[in-house]
């Protein structure tokens, strides 16, 4: 099951979905966790390991999510695949995990952070900096296009 920021007021909004790169359960987490202080130059979750301190979600990036003017959903990969067949492992479109993407009223979904930018970034203030960047980017768009 997915974890949501929900609110009335996003109805026909915005909504980032943010995938990890990893599956459900306690099992999983446990073991995720262990290999992200053991070995995190292998570890294959690159949006975990910018957001997750050892078991729990960084302070900053909850407080950050929770005060943008948008929907935030949170899904492990098998759960994405259960709710977005398209997009997750096996679909036809299949992204490349993890990533955020951009789900918006009368547009098709699009990524907002790739798995390889994901990768690439060195701190969460990085992330939520990209996050700010590339939504100011498509309110600029839309105004344009109005």
């Amino acid at each position: 099951m997915s974890q949501s920021h929900s609110d009335d007021r996003y109805i026909d909004s915005r909504r980032l979905i943010c995938v990890y790169n990893a599956d459900t359960g306690l099992i999983q987490m446990l073991m995720h966790a262990v290999h992200k202080q053991v070995r995190p130059d292998t570890y294959p979750c690159s949006l975990c390991a910018l957001t997750y301190g050892a078991v729990s979600m960084r302070g900053d990036w909850k407080t950050y999510w929770q005060d943008l003017d948008a929907q935030v959903d949170f899904y492990h990969r098998d759960d994405f695949t259960e709710d977005f067949p398209l997009f997750g492992t096996g679909g036809s479109q299949e992204v490349t995990l993890p990533v955020i993407i951009l789900d918006e009223a009368d547009f098709e979904p699009r990524i907002l952070v790739s798995s390889e930018e994901l990768d690439g970034m060195a701190d969460v203030n990085e992330l939520m900096a990209k996050v700010d960047s590339e939504l100011g980017l498509v309110s600029s768009d839309l105004q344009v296009a109005v």
